[in-house]
């Protein structure tokens, strides 16, 4: 960019970039210019989602304000959603949110990071499963979940509800839980909770050992599991791929997630759900300049994004600046994974070991709160 300085665009503001954003606070050279493009003046704690379900902490406890972190790493904050991208000229269309002025249209830029997380695909939902898009409650983008999931603690208030997960994730599985507990302890009495699997095992992707420690946690709390298909949705009930229609007052969709539709005119090679292939620095394999991480991104042998790469986001972004060498993440089996299965019990596993307890929980626990807490800045 002109005068030497070279532009750094941070797309959303995920758990990663937050972290890019406290070593900038630490340590931003002189010639980076930093923007930061969110529609949200914060950034919600996945891993404080489950407690919010359960009524453990409020809405406003499990955020960060954006605006003091910016402030402290010395970037600048646009308000809005990135709508295109062009990685060949190395450019970013953008739409303004929230009545935010000033935000312009194109942005160019030296080095980008993807952090932006899935969104619902609404033609594959109403392809394969139709009425899901207007019955069913979506967990992700997570802000509207969590603007009416009081709904649904309302209702749970005045009847006893039936309600199913639709998705045997680590998202559904923790969902599913929360859910149970948040309308047993603050509902009426009588309430039924489901967790549909799809036509799989629940947790595909979990160790075997984990996945044995939540089918026993499921049984003990009272959670059917359906290893069953979800076909359709209508007012009232779920339609399931053997012919049964489930009586539903609440379903919650935790599947049929995939990354923005512009990355697909982007130029970026992506893999066969449109996320954008990167290797183990995080570096997008058909452009250098461009990262991605989370669910947006995977790596080339199938791997989804790590959530929890942030670390070597936030260093391998300043060395590609630096053209300095770039670190590798660890791999999966040097990585602990922890399951939340409600309040007061979580799994957690390091490749084929795994434990669980309440002990798991509070650690889980003093884990996700610490993150918030280590990038709530007071002053800028």
């Amino acid at each position: 960019m002109h005068h030497g300085i070279k532009k750094l665009v941070l797309l959303g503001a995920g758990q990663a970039h937050l972290q890019v954003l406290a070593r900038l606070a630490r340590h931003h050279p002189g010639n980076l210019d930093v923007i930061l493009l969110t529609p949200f003046p914060h950034h919600t704690g996945h891993g404080c989602l489950p407690g919010f379900v359960t009524g453990q902490h409020t809405a406003d406890e499990g955020r960060v304000a954006l605006e003091p972190l910016v402030r402290a790493a010395r970037a600048r904050w646009l308000q809005g959603r990135c709508t295109g991208l062009d990685a060949t000229a190395q450019q970013v269309q953008i739409t303004p949110t929230g009545g935010a002025q000033g935000v312009p249209t194109t942005l160019g830029y030296d080095l980008l990071s993807i952090d932006i997380g899935t969104q619902p695909d609404r033609p594959w939902l109403d392809a394969t499963m139709p009425g899901a898009t207007h019955h069913a409650l979506h967990l992700h983008p997570v802000e509207a979940f969590i603007a009416l999931w009081p709904q649904v603690m309302a209702m749970a208030q005045k009847q006893a509800v039936s309600l199913a997960v639709v998705g045997a994730g680590a998202d559904g599985i923790e969902l599913v839980f929360a859910a149970a507990q948040g309308i047993r302890e603050h509902g009426l009495p009588g309430s039924r909770f489901t967790l549909i699997s799809g036509g799989e095992d629940i947790g595909p992707d979990l160790p075997a050992g984990v996945r044995q420690r939540v089918l026993a946690q499921l049984r003990h709390q009272g959670i059917t599991v359906l290893r069953e298909a979800c076909v359709g949705m209508s007012e009232g009930e779920v339609l399931l791929g053997n012919g049964a229609r489930l009586a539903c007052d609440v379903p919650l969709l935790t599947m049929g997630m995939r990354p923005a539709a512009w990355l697909q005119g982007s130029g970026l090679a992506l893999n066969d759900t449109g996320q954008v292939l990167v290797g183990p620095q995080l570096q997008s394999t058909s452009h250098a300049q461009v990262f991605a991480t989370g669910g947006v991104s995977a790596q080339l042998d199938g791997t989804p994004g790590d959530m929890h790469a942030g670390t070597v986001l936030a260093y391998n972004l300043l060395a590609a600046h630096e053209g300095a060498p770039l670190r590798t993440l660890p791999s999966k089996r040097q990585r602990v994974a922890l399951l939340a299965c409600g309040t007061g019990h979580a799994i957690a596993s390091w490749g084929p070991l795994c434990v669980g307890g309440r002990w798991v929980w509070e650690w889980k626990d003093r884990i996700d709160r610490g993150f918030l807490e280590l990038h709530r800045v007071t002053r800028g």
